[in-house]
């Protein structure tokens, strides 16, 4: 029965063509390739993703889903414009979640879950000595992923999870600001300093405290309308900024329509 069982394994590839798509349209938003405002319009990208029509709406639909793009009358889809009260909402959320499940890892997590949380904070000092910022927010996922699994949050980090691609966007835009590396690997060493000698408090405080900081900055950033400026240096750091999944082909960026929110 269990040689039947195991004939029905569906094998597939490590990675589809719609999902190397998405992640190339992902990140091309992450990176303000596309800024706030620009249109997306389908037959273009058909041809610098060199795939079809039906892959590039599927990608759109998802990325919408995701609230990195939205739909305008009259206008079709076009990069989600930051709304700073969408943004205060958004950490809200991170602070009271990372809080918690900083408190939960400072009672639950043994050593090799501390050492694997260092590990992720050395990967995010090195990225951000090398301007990599693509490796800053994917190092960040992964330290936030492991702590929440850590204290077993793991209800939790499924809920982080499902706002992920909102807050790698605000995070590209406030880890581009001034000084930002320094302080956020600081205020993230204490986060850890604390679980690794398991005070919980200290722990949820510490977390608490890092999430208001880089929500402030935000703040500022949006209301004093510097996003596209932000966006514009983090995307000079840029190391691997082609979306074209095949065939690569050159990028033609349009002019883009920022809008302050």
């Amino acid at each position: 029965m269990r040689d039947r069982m195991s004939s029905l394994k569906v094998e597939r590839p490590n990675i589809t063509l719609r999902e190397l798509a998405l992640e190339k349209m992902r990140s091309a938003i992450l990176d303000a390739r596309f800024l706030p405002g620009d249109r997306l319009v389908e037959r273009p990208l058909c041809e610098e993703l060199g795939v079809s029509r039906t892959v590039v709406r599927e990608v759109l639909r998802h990325l919408e889903t995701e609230g990195l793009i939205e739909s305008q009358p009259n206008q079709g889809q076009i990069v989600a414009i930051l709304d700073a009260d969408t943004a205060a909402e958004i950490y809200e959320i991170r602070a009271l979640l990372e809080s918690e499940a900083a408190m939960a890892c400072a009672r639950y997590a043994d050593d090799d879950v501390v050492a694997e949380l260092a590990k992720c904070l050395d990967a995010i000092q090195r990225a951000f000595d090398t301007h990599d910022h693509h490796a800053v927010r994917d190092h960040t996922t992964a330290f936030y992923e492991r702590m929440f699994t850590g204290g077993q949050k793991n209800v939790a980090w499924e809920i982080v999870q499902s706002l992920t691609a909102r807050i790698n966007r605000l995070r590209a835009m406030t880890i581009a600001s001034d000084d930002r590396g320094r302080q956020a690997v600081q205020e993230m060493r204490q986060i850890l300093g604390a679980i690794r000698s398991r005070n919980a408090l200290d722990a949820r405080d510490a977390a608490r405290a890092h999430v208001e900081r880089v929500s402030a900055i935000a703040r500022d950033l949006l209301s004093e309308g510097q996003t596209n400026a932000s966006w514009k240096r983090a995307n000079h750091d840029v190391r691997d900024s082609a979306i074209v999944p095949q065939r690569a082909m050159p990028y033609k960026k349009q002019q883009p329509r920022f809008i302050k929110p």
